[in-house]
């Protein structure tokens, strides 16, 4: 619930990090819901614009540093081991250590530092959630990391949650909603710079465009995702931009046109992206972009250059933790299919089928 007393969201989030930590199966088990999104987004918006700073609870600026250096730990875990490897121990961090200081007394600047180092990280505990496959939590997480957002006063941080509230809606098949939070995120970045956000915030419309079937509109998209980007300076993006650099973005435009059938143009993407992503040894990536690279061979009946993308695919996902690695694995297979039992479909099911077990 996207709750508008600070004090109230502070509950919610320290019970939600102390239900992950010591409740998963519950937490687990609970439904991911598309409508969730669409008050939150709604009210960032509004509440971005119009709210006017309220005085705050008083947390020195070094509490503040300290967890923003945790956070840059944090992140490196993720985009080089996956969010399976590492979430909890940051839940265990966010429960015994930053969501307290949320409670204790500051000025009006240290709260608002607090808060956006404290959305930073309840951010990464949502992707993280999600890249491991667990919907629900991850949903719960970037709400609450969206309200923490709006109370930090920070547009770009608030626009790169609802960024990732978009990449979640179009992957669970909600592709109009994901099209409606990168529109929101977009709106709240008219008053702020972040070039990589709106870049990422472009990237994702042209995803869910491309699954909505408008073809012209999610190239446009990608046209307007790269000219984002050559505007991107990096000494003044933000540590949570880090992951949004041409190995990411070349690989979710590549996803973007393997969506629309142009082979042509995702296997480009794909190897820009396979190649930045080998240099900087980013293993999830490099296997999502192998898996794209893949089925632009598939979609042109060339079986033996899937097959060879498709084993580098697998290569990649056992060196992470990422469940959407092994979706990316499973999807190929799905894709593989309509070849019958040809010998290299076979040795690909054979270790597709012991990756996933594994």
């Amino acid at each position: 619930m996207y709750n508008s007393s600070y004090a109230a969201t502070v509950d919610v989030v320290a019970d939600l990090g102390r239900a992950d930590v010591d409740r998963r199966k519950f937490l687990a088990a609970a439904p991911f819901a598309a409508v969730a999104a669409v008050s939150p987004s709604r009210d960032w918006l509004l509440n971005t614009l119009d709210q006017k700073p309220e005085p705050g609870p008083r947390v020195r600026l070094e509490d503040v540093s300290a967890v923003k250096n945790m956070f840059t730990t944090f992140q490196r875990m993720d985009i080089f081991q996956g969010g399976g490897s590492g979430r909890l121990v940051l839940a265990e961090y966010m429960t015994q250590h930053v969501y307290p200081l949320l409670r204790r007394a500051h000025s009006e600047d240290v709260r608002h530092a607090l808060c956006e180092a404290a959305a930073e990280q309840t951010y990464l505990l949502g992707w993280m959630a999600y890249d491991n496959g667990e919907h629900s939590i991850a949903q719960r997480y970037l709400i609450q990391s969206l309200r923490l957002a709006e109370e930090s006063r920070n547009p770009a941080l608030g626009a790169h949650v609802l960024a990732g509230m978009a990449d979640q809606a179009t992957l669970l098949g909600n592709p109009a909603e994901g099209r409606r939070l990168a529109q929101a995120g977009r709106q709240g970045l008219s008053r702020t710079t972040s070039p990589a956000c709106l870049a990422d915030l472009w990237c994702l419309e042209a995803r869910a465009l491309a699954l909505l079937g408008d073809t012209s509109s999610a190239a446009h998209a990608v046209v307007r995702s790269e000219r984002a980007y050559e505007r991107v300076n990096l000494d003044e993006e933000p540590d949570w931009a880090a992951f949004i650099d041409p190995a990411y973005l070349h690989g979710e435009h590549a996803n973007t046109f393997r969506d629309l059938g142009d082979a042509d143009a995702a296997e480009e993407h794909a190897r820009r992206s396979i190649a930045h992503a080998a240099m900087q040894k980013r293993a999830r990536r490099g296997a999502m972009s192998q898996a794209a690279l893949a089925v632009s061979h598939l979609q042109r009946r060339d079986l033996d250059s899937a097959y060879a993308a498709g084993v580098r695919t697998l290569k990649l996902t056992r060196q992470v933790k990422s469940s959407r690695a092994v979706e990316a694995v499973q999807d190929l297979q799905k894709r593989m299919q309509p070849f019958g039992r040809h010998r290299l479909v076979s040795d690909f099911n054979a270790q597709a089928r012991e990756l996933v077990a594994a």
